[in-house]
């Protein structure tokens, strides 16, 4: 298996060599140059499995150049870290299927690929001798799971800017209470969308990303995605076993596309899903694409899901690159396009073709309030405020008895203000959070500068 890059300056390089790169060197986002193919007796072979054998059958698909032995070992380590037996459960609640993806270290669906990522980078600096140094963006979730991914890991810096006072505070206390010497929590004075146009900035000096040896682990690596695809064919085995039903519509909470993505892959991969549906909050630029074909930046509201406040969405690119038949000069122009006018056009068969890919919907505060106390009152299940986001969507396009599997991307305990004004008391709190206030913290304030932040890693870079 070879990877290339979305914008096709970069091609036939293998999985180690991508894992290391992660945001390609032409700027694009790096895919692999086919998406292997299953049969029917390929899922039901893999329906019958346990998660970390699954996960190995559907990574090592796209890996040709670790051993399987290594592989193997390096997913079972990284789902021993999960709390709950079968890693990513399913629980049936409300006329649909929830796929609980919050049973890691830092209670969010981030867990699943960076806790992978974490071990595949320390493997692969240990068998070259090298060093990283890891620079990434967060709206919440990312920043957490990547610093547990990676704390304490020989030959391995993270830095992690997020956007101050725009994460939860359970968020933004799972981040700065580690203080392990190899990690950095910067707070910038901005957005979510100035650290991810900060990251690629970075990313895009070639000189500057060699010389500090950087790593990426924003949803660009690809490995988070591939990481990510595993549990959609999970889901959809041991919704099966449930129902009967061979096919399912599958709704998922995003911001950044990347999660979808990955259900996108699956079912391109062969996985029987009729509906992928995509959920917004009010910063709704991608319920807008799929919708009225328009991609257009808008300002960014706070919102009570606030990992989902983003406007662009970068893992877009990779739909774009297959949505565009592949054609990395279309991709090219696009972007081009969108630096210069904040918008993208698409043709009318593009926008056909979208609407047949994926359904969407937009759900505002006043939806996800109402949606936490409805249905903690007719199933008792608390839904965080991002799940809530899904399950609104997945329950309002539900139009037929094929089951809707609505991923439930982080706990309710990270969202405690927002569950509480919905039902009127906090979630229960998850023994891992006991005592999280009290931590010594370590956390540095800085402008949403470019320049600010290279200064700020080229001092401390190992």
């Amino acid at each position: 298996m070879r990877y290339l890059s979305t914008r096709g300056q970069i091609r036939g390089i293998p999985f180690k060599q991508a894992v290391m790169m992660g945001l390609a060197e032409d700027g694009g986002l790096l895919l692999p140059e086919c998406i292997p193919q299953l049969t029917s007796g390929d899922l039901d072979a893999l329906a019958k499995l346990a998660y970390p054998e699954l996960a190995f059958q559907v990574i090592a698909r796209f890996i040709d150049d670790i051993p399987s032995a290594d592989l193997k070992g390096l997913i079972d380590r990284s789902c021993a870290t999960f709390t709950h037996p079968d890693v990513t459960p399913v629980v049936s609640a409300g006329g649909v299927h929830i796929l609980e993806l919050f049973h890691g270290p830092t209670l969010a669906f981030k867990d699943v690929a960076l806790q992978l990522l974490g071990n595949l980078f320390e493997y692969l600096l240990i068998e070259s001798g090298q060093h990283m140094n890891i620079l990434g963006a967060t709206s919440g979730d990312t920043g957490s799971a990547a610093i547990y991914g990676v704390r304490g890991k020989r030959g391995i810096n993270i830095f992690i800017l997020h956007p101050q006072g725009k994460v939860s505070p359970v968020q933004e206390l799972q981040m700065t209470t580690v203080t392990d010497p190899n990690v950095y929590n910067l707070a910038i004075r901005g957005t979510f969308d100035d650290g991810q146009r900060i990251v690629k900035e970075i990313f895009g000096d070639l000189e500057f990303k060699r010389r500090h040896a950087l790593g990426a682990v924003n949803s660009i690596n690809w490995a988070r995605v591939l990481a990510q695809v595993v549990y959609y064919f999970y889901a959809w085995a041991r919704v099966r076993a449930k129902t009967g039903e061979e096919t399912v519509d599958i709704s998922v909470p995003t911001g950044n596309f990347g999660d979808i993505f990955a259900g996108y892959v699956a079912k391109r991969m062969g996985l029987p899903v009729r509906h992928l549906i995509l959920a917004t909050n009010a910063n709704n630029i991608l319920t807008r694409f799929v919708n009225e074909g328009d991609y257009s930046i808008g300002a960014v509201h706070p919102t009570l899901s606030p990992s989902m406040d983003i406007q662009v969405a970068s893992n877009f690119e990779r739909y774009l690159y297959y949505l565009c038949g592949q054609d990395p000069a279309r991709v090219r122009s696009a972007f081009s396009d969108f630096a210069k006018t904040g918008r993208m056009a698409f043709s009318p068969a593009e926008r056909s073709q979208v609407l047949s890919d994926f359904r969407s919907l937009s759900v505002d505060d006043a939806a996800i309030i109402d949606e936490i106390r409805a249905f903690h009152a007719a199933t008792g299940y608390v839904l965080d405020p991002h799940t809530a986001v899904g399950v609104r969507a997945g329950r309002e396009l539900k139009e037929s008895q094929v089951p809707m599997i609505c991923l439930a991307t982080a706990h309710p305990a990270k969202f405690p203000d927002a569950v509480h004004r919905a039902i009127g008391r906090d979630p229960e709190r998850p023994a891992s959070l006991d005592g999280l206030e009290g931590r010594p913290k370590r956390c540095e304030t800085v402008e949403a500068d470019t320049s600010a932040i290279k200064s700020f890693v080229e001092r401390h870079a190992l």
